[in-house]
């Protein structure tokens, strides 16, 4: 799955991530909202992105209806562990969790969460894409961290 970046280039989210995360989504009333990192690749001399992997929901992360946080130290361990394996080249490129909508849009809670990654975490861009997987369509927004602005990509 593709969608176009700000700067024209493309953000992808492979096959085995979309498999991960559609393992989550939340098509019965019984199903929480779940959640984790996107890992992947600057791909050199294009303004592409991979998503290679995503981490799921880990013991320790509070779930429920229509909430995931993410609580978990062990998040932060598999991202180092992929750095690290990886030589420097996997990096922590954003966030993922479901909502149990078909087309999911980010909520007031949402929005104020992520400009607070944007505006706490150390990333290798100036760029952080979060993913909210609804029932019926994966959408993606791209957060700038100079002006804390967050845009749809499709």
């Amino acid at each position: 799955m593709k969608f176009t970046k700000s700067n024209k280039g493309i953000l992808k989210l492979s096959k085995n991530v979309i498999s991960s995360m559609n393992e989550f989504v939340q098509d019965e009333k019984y199903k929480d909202e779940a959640g984790g990192v996107l890992l992947g690749r600057f791909i050199l001399n294009t303004k592409d992105i991979i998503v290679d992997k995503v981490t799921i929901p880990l013991y320790g992360d509070l779930r429920s209806r229509y909430q995931y946080i993410r609580e978990s130290d062990n998040h932060q361990k598999l991202i180092i562990d992929a750095w690290n394996k990886s030589a420097g080249t996997c990096n922590y490129l954003g966030e993922w969790h479901t909502h149990p909508e078909n087309y999911p849009n980010p909520s007031s809670q949402d929005l104020k969460n992520w400009k607070e990654i944007l505006n706490t975490r150390t990333f290798s861009s100036q760029y952080l894409y979060f993913v909210i997987v609804g029932i019926e369509e994966i959408r993606v927004w791209e957060g700038y961290k100079r002006k804390l602005k967050i845009k749809r990509i499709k």
